[in-house]
Formats: C-alpha cells, sequence, structure tokens
C-alpha cells in the first residue's frame, strides 16, 4: 500500500533528523584529525655513549640511524661500533622474542621490529672510540682596528661644536675589547685631552663606564660631588653597645623596644624577635661584667646593636643646631669629650674603648658638632627594659656630626668654652648609684653620626 508519509520529500532541511547526521559528521571529522596529528607528531631518537647523551628525531631506517650516531661520536675508522637498545624502551613485540636486556641493531629489519609501536628510543652506542669531542667554540669576531667617533665638545658656555674623526688604534690593538676580552661598550664619563702641537694632533680620553645608560651624558659630576652624595645617601645608624654590672650571678631578660621610626639593624649576640618592634635578650650575668647569651651560647662583656632612623625625620641642622649643640675642632672635640666621659662616672678603661670605638668617624671631619640626648629621648628612639629590680640605667647617647670651616661661626657662642661649662650629669640623668657596686646597674652608649 503506497503513502506519501513514507518518504521525506515533505521534510524541512532543518528539521531534527538533519541535525543529527551534521553532528555525527563532525565527530567523524575531527576523530580524522586527531589520527592525522598522530601521524604527523614527530618521534624522538635518545643516543646515549657512556656518561653523554643527546635527543635527535628518531630516523626512519637503520642506515639513517647509524649515520646520526655515528656523525655524533666521530669514531675512527677501525673502532668497534655497534648499536643496541634496552628492552625497556624496545616495542613490545621485540622485547617478548629476546631474553637479555638488550636487543642489538644489526640492520633493517631488527631496527623496524624495535621501533614499532614506540614514540619514542633509546639507542645506546657500543664502541671502544673516544667521547664525542665538544663542539668547538666560536671564532672570536675579528679585531676592531678602525671605526668613526664624533665629539660634541662645548667651548666655552653656549658655543658648541662637533668634532668627526676616525679613531685607529696603533699596533692593531683591538679597539673593542679589553686585555681580558671585556667588550668596551656603552657610554663613559671622563676627561678629553686634544692636544696640538705643530705637526703633532693627539685625542687622549680617560673615563670611566657609565652603568646606568638612563643617565644623561649632558649630566656631568665631579669627583669631590660624587664623595660627597655617598656620604649623603649613606643610612644614618645609631652603634650602641650595653653593659651590664651585677651584684651576685643571677638570670634577667633585656628586651629592646624600638620605636616605629626606627629600623633595628643588627644586633650581637643575635637577640630573640618577639615582633616587629621588639627584641629580647635571656641572660645569666655575673658580678665581672660577664654575660651569658643562652640562645648563641656566648659569653661577652657586652651586647651590641644598631638601628637607623627613618630617614624623613634626620636633619642634621635640626638635630644638632648652635641652641642645643656645641661645635669645636676634631683636635680640641677628643680631649674634650674623654673629660666629660669622666664627669659622667665611667670608666678609663670604658672611657678609652668609648674613644677607640669612635676616633675613625671624628677624624674624618675637621670641626665637630655634638650634643647628649637627655633619657626620656632616648627612650622614645629605644626603651629598654630588664627583670631585675631595682636597676640604675645610665644611658649615654652622643650625636655628633661634621662642620666645615663656614659652618662653625654658626656655633659662636656655643664652642668648648661653653661646653665645659655644661652640668651633663643633669642631662643624660646621672646618678651617685652609678658607682655603687651593690646595685644592679646598667651602662648603655651609643653614638649617631648625622649628615
Amino acid at each position: 500500500m503506497f503513502s506519501r508519509r513514507s518518504t521525506s520529500a515533505s521534510l524541512p532541511s532543518q528539521s531534527f533528523w538533519g541535525k543529527l547526521r551534521k553532528k555525527g559528521d563532525k565527530e567523524s571529522e575531527f576523530r580524522e584529525r586527531q589520527a592525522q596529528m598522530a601521524l604527523a607528531r614527530q618521534r624522538l631518537l635518545t643516543l646515549a655513549y657512556e656518561e653523554m647523551e643527546t635527543v635527535r628525531v628518531l630516523p626512519n631506517s637503520f642506515p639513517e640511524l647509524e649515520a646520526v650516531a655515528r656523525d655524533w661520536t666521530k669514531p675512527p675508522p677501525d673502532a668497534v661500533f655497534g648499536l643496541r637498545v634496552p628492552v625497556e624502551f624496545a616495542s613490545l613485540h621485540a622485547s617478548r622474542l629476546v631474553s637479555g636486556p638488550y636487543i642489538y641493531l644489526t640492520g633493517e629489519d631488527s631496527y623496524q621490529i624495535a621501533i614499532m609501536g614506540v614514540q619514542g628510543l633509546r639507542v645506546e652506542i657500543v664502541s671502544d672510540a673516544p667521547p664525542p669531542p665538544d663542539e668547538p667554540p666560536p671564532p672570536p669576531p675579528p679585531p676592531v682596528t678602525e671605526m668613526p667617533a664624533t665629539f660634541n665638545l662645548e667651548l666655552v658656555p653656549g658655543q658648541h661644536i662637533a668634532l668627526e674623526t676616525t679613531v685607529t688604534s696603533a699596533e692593531d690593538v683591538d679597539m673593542a675589547r679589553m686585555e681580558d676580552g671585556t667588550v668596551v661598550d656603552g657610554q663613559f664619563w671622563g676627561k678629553l685631552n686634544i692636544v696640538h702641537s705643530g705637526d703633532t694632533h693627539t685625542v687622549d680620553f680617560t673615563g670611566t663606564r657609565m652603568v646606568n645608560p638612563d643617565i644623561s651624558p649632558d649630566l656631568l659630576i665631579d669627583s669631590r660631588v660624587i664623595t660627597r652624595l655617598t656620604t649623603a645617601t649613606k643610612a644614618a645608624s645609631v652603634k650602641c653597645h650595653l653593659s651590664i654590672l651585677a651584684p651576685a650571678q643571677q638570670y634577667c631578660d633585656v628586651i629592646l623596644s624600638i620605636n616605629p621610626l626606627w629600623k633595628l639593624a643588627l644586633t650581637w649576640p643575635p637577640a630573640e624577635s618577639i615582633n616587629e618592634h621588639k627584641v629580647k635578650y635571656f641572660l645569666r650575668v655575673h658580678p665581672g661584667g660577664a654575660l651569658e647569651h643562652f640562645e648563641s651560647e656566648m659569653v661577652a662583656t657586652s651586647l651590641y646593636y644598631e638601628a637607623i632612623p627613618d630617614p624623613a625625620m634626620v636633619d642634621p641642622n635640626d638635630f644638632i643646631a648652635p641652641r642645643n649643640g656645641y661645635a669645636m675642632t676634631f683636635q680640641d672635640f677628643v680631649p674634650h669629650l674623654m673629660s666629660v666621659l669622666d664627669q659622667l662616672g665611667m670608666s678609663m678603661h670604658a672611657r678609652t674603648n668609648f674613644i677607640n670605638n669612635n676616633v675613625s668617624a671624628f677624624a674624618a671631619h675637621k670641626n665637630i658638632a655634638y650634643r647628649f640626648l637627655s633619657p626620656s629621648k632616648i627612650a622614645a628612639a629605644i626603651d629598654i627594659s630588664v627583670t631585675a629590680d631595682p636597676c640604675i640605667f645610665t644611658r649615654l647617647f652622643l650625636i655628633f656630626r661634621g662642620l666645615s670651616d663656614d659652618d662653625v661661626g654658626m656655633f659662636a657662642g656655643a664652642g668648648e668654652k661653653e661646653a665645659n661649662s655644661v652640668n651633663w650629669r643633669e642631662i643624660v640623668g646621672w646618678s651617685e648609684n652609678s658607682k655603687d657596686t651593690t646595685q644592679f646597674r646598667l651602662l648603655e652608649t651609643s653614638v649617631l653620626e648625622v649628615t
């Protein structure tokens, strides 16, 4: 019985069945692309000879494999030469046919069986030839004996000339390299000396390479300016020595609390960190001044630490001024300081150590301005607490800076004479109990140079 319903002529082209058919076509195309990619994927070869290895593309035939191996090892004509494949790297079919650990490749058949179905192959070279030589280094570039040069000169302010010439080396010396082979390249700043004497014309340049290429060659820096900049950019740090004199042997904790505007840079022996701004020492102190630090297992006579203030708050003219400091020459300052330390109760040994530890910094200046800080100002920067009660604190904090001859005139009414009349004991908070050997005493000396 014939019915028009049994045909698909009346179905629309975008029907449900048409979509199924197109989806199947996409899946088949995807599988075909995957198969093509698998066929196009290159297989790799690892060549091994003694302790040396190299990776190459796996050849299609045994003669090509042997040619690649011989080209790499370069054996002598009479040397023994053979190729073998560990069974764990060969194809499953080949590994089943041998009982030993290797499959020796003797021709095209054994090679094709070994690589059947594998993605990569390891071939070991069996030979009595020496190992393949290292690749020779590339030949050095030819020496540069002549090159053009252009000098932009300012003869007088506002008058510029350009000197174009050709520079030729003497005795064919390579101008592109130094004696140790370092390439001479980049921008240089220095001194250009041009001499015209009769028929003799010479150009001599002595300079230093500019490490930062962003620096404009128009920026001329004198060596004296460099020295001043080095000193000015050096971060100011306070150097502290802390000694403890106990009447008897006892244990104690020494805790340093640092103001957030300061940064603790160094402690010795190493202190135990409590938080970002607090460290602790656990010590056993002795009457003779010895300090046993348990964490580092060290014995010392003092603790040492350095702290760096925020550079934004360090103003030399504000820290030491005629209103709060005193100035004198270096020759007068050291004897004067020794006398002040004697007034503050320091022993001859302690005074000598203080001067010796800082005399090189003092001697760097022709004139020196200085002051001692009060205990409240010291505690605002670095506070000290000790688990011993009572404890007599003596904290001497010296601030100094160098002065030029012109700056000394600012301290006309604050010189050595005025400094000798100051009651330094009152300023630093010195107490008579600091001499009492029956008391638990702490002595801290700190020095800060501001520039």
